[in-house]
């Protein structure tokens, strides 16, 4: 027992200091067909205009002919807490009759995020802080015009929840009426438990109490039923951010409208720390030992090549780097 005052307890305020002068890295990815306001929700989400819409404006623009990445980072800063913030939107993704492949990209860029982080931990001199671009988040935006998941959102998202944690959204669901969005919410839950999809948060045996209840009733609310808007709205005297329609005003902020506030509080409040850090220790984790266990094999073929008398020709060489991964078969 220790009987005098020692000071080990403030540990936590060192880490808090360290931490501020540091900063952090939060990368979300944007997947959903154009029109569906994706850029609108992460403005309103930062509530400030971080990203212009990739989407076409007139229809005289050129539809995309694959699904491009389109990253865009800026630092901000809220009392004191300093976050290097990247959206990557993926504009032509889903916009094409034909939209087999469209997510190759979208993963591809995902798993060349870890492949970078994982290059950089292996190397002999490496940086003492490591760069993070890996993809924490991903925003998947599902059409209101559906009856509930199609069979691309089934072939995205079993790939997606792969390599990201997956947070699904019903875009613009002031298009909905209130009982419409509660079928549509019940049919994408019956529908990803019958494909086992699972997405973010997941089940951890180290969650207590009261991590459970949270993850509960966030779950009830998944997909989250999402309006954004950029545009400042005076209802009775106050403003207020929302969307105004002929039968009323969309209040972006009430409850009672639309999950924005839960999706925001999500992502933001309660659960950032912990999507930082799934996404290294269960996804990266996952890249890393899948390549190190190739580097692995190939250096055991290649030894065994040469012991057989064969020669290093006949077999490949042991790579001295990370083996780059193969979207075109992995995806």
């Amino acid at each position: 027992e220790v009987q005098d005052y020692v000071g080990f307890d403030t540990i936590t305020q060192q880490m808090e200091r360290k931490f501020l002068k540091r900063g952090f890295n939060l990368n979300v990815i944007l997947v959903g067909e154009s029109g569906m306001g994706k850029s609108t929700l992460v403005n309103s989400i930062f509530s400030t205009h971080l990203v212009d819409s990739q989407g076409r404006r007139t229809a005289q623009e050129v539809i995309r002919k694959t699904t491009e990445i389109s990253p865009v980072t800026q630092t901000l800063e809220e009392n004191g807490v300093r976050v290097r913030l990247t959206i990557i939107d993926t504009p032509g993704f889903g916009d094409h009759c034909n939209n087999e492949g469209c997510w190759i990209q979208v993963i591809k860029y995902i798993k060349d995020q870890h492949a970078a982080y994982l290059e950089s931990e292996l190397k002999p001199q490496r940086a003492r802080i490591i760069e993070d671009s890996r993809v924490h988040a991903c925003l998947y935006f599902l059409n209101p015009g559906s009856r509930g998941l199609r069979p691309l959102d089934v072939e995205v998202l079993r790939r997606l929840t792969e390599v990201t944690n997956v947070i699904p959204v019903i875009a613009k669901a002031d298009s909905m009426t209130t009982e419409e969005r509660t079928l549509f919410k019940r049919r994408v839950k019956e529908e990803m438990s019958f494909h086992r999809i699972s997405v973010y948060p997941y089940a951890c045996e180290f969650d207590d109490d009261e991590d459970r209840m949270l993850n509960a009733s966030i779950r009830d609310l998944v997909p989250f039923a999402v309006v954004g808007s950029e545009e400042t709205i005076d209802v009775d005297g106050k403003p207020v951010r929302g969307r105004r329609h002929g039968w009323g005003v969309i209040n972006i902020y009430d409850e009672t409208h639309c999950d924005f506030v839960h999706l925001r509080n999500f992502m933001l409040r309660t659960h950032l720390s912990d999507l930082i850090e799934v996404t290294a220790q269960r996804h990266y984790e996952q890249f890393r030992t899948s390549q190190l266990r190739q580097i692995k094999e190939m250096r055991a073929q290649a030894a065994a090549a040469a012991a057989s008398g064969s020669g290093m020709a006949a077999g490949p060489q042991p790579p001295s780097a990370p083996l780059p991964h193969q979207p075109m078969t992995q995806v």
